[in-house]
């Protein structure tokens, strides 16, 4: 974890190393923070919990390669509350050393989301896809190494701190390629419904008998709520029922949410809100 002079209260941790996309959305959504980057997701958690950061800017979700693998697992044990979303779109860029081309690269190395998102790039120019920790920490490697027949599929901000060039811009495959970010603090915040409109996430592990999922989701149709994301992961080794994680539009407050939510309690073991939050602006595009 990187040391900082700045006050714990003016501090916001993001998984990876500075240039990464996660340093990007933090300077983007609270451009007068410090960012603090974070070797692992649970160093970012802690970062927050034991008071280094104020917050932390976590990826959950991207538009071309799903969900980011492990947070599911880490949200409802980290003891944080979810107090806000970000999405920020992901230009990549071919980055390499200062005199290098096209015609002298041979290989590309990148996170793997990274890579499966640039697919076409890639085979169109008969380049050797190399998996990496991470996006900016490929670009740290490559313009310190110097090889000018390997390059960096990282951010614009990369290159400009690791002292690389980019050779192409806008790379990915999908032109709506965005990545969706929770903001993480010790304490939730309390928000009246009537400020909303809010989205609500939760944690839930259904009973192991018949139709229970269906049963315990009932209440969300019947009272007109909208799910807006369901997925399920095992947990603790156990095959027999899966826990689930969802989003959905609405105040725990708000007389069908709440409905909802005592529907879902009566057939399942355990429901944990993990927060409730105002709704970004990029829902509506």
């Amino acid at each position: 974890m990187a040391k900082t002079s700045s006050k714990p209260s003016n501090i916001i941790a993001f998984q990876g190393m500075l240039g990464a996309y996660s340093h990007i959305a933090c300077r983007a959504r609270f451009p007068k923070m410090t960012p603090l980057p974070c070797a692992q997701f649970d160093d970012a958690f802690a970062a927050v919990k034991k008071g280094k950061a104020q917050l932390a800017m976590i990826p959950v979700d991207n538009s071309v390669a799903g969900r980011v693998a492990d947070i599911h697992h880490i949200l409802p044990g980290s003891g944080l509350h979810i107090i806000g979303e970000h999405f920020e779109r992901v230009n990549h860029h071919l980055l390499a050393v200062p005199g290098a081309s096209l015609k002298t690269l041979k290989r590309v190395e990148s996170h793997v989301h990274a890579l499966g998102q640039c697919r076409k790039f890639i085979r169109k120019n008969k380049l050797t896809p190399i998996v990496a920790a991470d996006t900016a920490g490929s670009a740290k490697d490559v313009a310190e190494r110097g090889d000018k027949t390997v390059a960096a599929i990282a951010s614009k901000l990369a290159a400009e701190i690791y002292g690389l060039k980019s050779l192409a811009s806008n790379i990915e495959d999908a032109d709506h390629n965005t990545t969706r970010f929770l903001i993480m603090a010790r304490e939730p915040i309390k928000r009246k419904p009537k400020d909303g409109p809010f989205v609500t996430s939760f944690v839930f592990r259904v009973r192991s008998v018949p139709a229970a999922l269906y049963k315990a989701l009932g209440g969300f149709a019947t009272n007109g709520v909208n799910m807006t994301k369901l997925e399920s992961y095992m947990v603790g080794g156990h095959f027999s029922a899966a826990q689930f994680y969802a989003d959905v539009d609405g105040h725990p407050d708000d007389p069908a949410l709440a409905m909802a939510l005592e529907d879902l309690r009566f057939y399942s073991k355990e429901v944990t809100i993990l927060g409730t939050y105002p709704a970004h602006p990029f829902r509506k595009k």
